[in-house]
């Protein structure tokens, strides 16, 4: 060890400075110490949070989805299922793939609608086909129109088809043939809610009749100035759903007012 001495000063005082000096480092290296002792601690603290964490950690349930969850989709008041494109070529895939003979063809009477389809719905009842024409108009262009209401359409699977004395129509484009079923002045109105940790979107006048066996908090989606994305979020918090991608893909284009 190196020291330096003051000649200058007498022994006694040059002794008094180290003296001080020594002092000094003592007190910084009991800081450092406590420093390093309390940071110890802090990494132990964090390692034992960490392992309570990762061990009260429970895997996620990720629920398979059903073939119909593609589509829009939704279930009638008395539990029949209804399937709705989302742009043309699913509208394809549902008249060559889903379109039964037992079922119903719906669809908006404007440019630019998907094909829905009641399953087993040749039978059904005005009360069920007119939660469908609704679900149908408001998926339609006429939402994003900003159309309060349009006519829909139903008919049989014999009346739809693919083909003409010309060939062959193009892709979203169907044949129609004979009398029409029709429902006028069709009201465009959703409702958003979620159950079972499951989103559901489904018509207002089916809604309205479940509504007891519904849950207490949804959402009435009707046309307003809200863009799409910011509805989506708005209808997150609302119903307390964290997945806004899901809740985007079942909005229809255009613009919403929540309700």
């Amino acid at each position: 060890m190196k020291l330096e001495i003051d000649f200058t000063r007498s022994a006694q005082e040059n002794a008094d400075d180290y003296y001080k000096k020594a002092k000094r480092l003592q007190v910084k290296k009991r800081g450092a110490e406590n420093a390093i002792n309390e940071l110890r601690q802090r990494l132990e603290k964090a390692e034992r949070d960490n392992k309570t964490v990762e061990k009260e950690r429970r895997p996620i349930k990720t629920r398979e989805k059903e073939w119909y969850e593609k589509f829009h989709w939704f279930f009638t008041s008395n539990n029949m299922l209804v399937i709705a494109g989302k742009d043309a070529h699913q509208n394809e895939l549902l008249n060559s793939k889903h379109f039964e003979e037992k079922d119903l063809f719906f669809h908006a009477n404007i440019f630019g609608a998907p094909v829905t389809i009641l399953k087993d719905g040749a039978d059904s009842s005005v009360e069920i086909r007119q939660e469908v024409a609704q679900f149908a108009a408001s998926y339609s262009s006429a939402w994003k129109e900003g159309l309060h209401a349009v006519d829909v359409y139903a008919m049989k699977r014999n009346q739809v088809s693919k083909s003409t004395s010309k060939g062959s129509l193009g892709t979203g484009s169907f044949l129609l043939s004979g009398e029409r079923d029709w429902y006028r002045a069709v009201r465009l109105a959703l409702v958003m809610y979620t159950k079972d940790e499951r989103l559901f979107c489904v018509p207002y006048v089916a809604f309205e009749k479940t509504r007891e066996k519904a849950v207490s908090k949804y959402v009435l989606l009707e046309q307003g100035k809200d863009r799409k994305s910011e509805a989506a979020r708005k209808i997150a918090r609302t119903l307390g759903f964290d997945d806004i991608d899901a809740i985007m893909q079942m909005l229809p284009t255009g613009e919403f007012k929540l309700g």
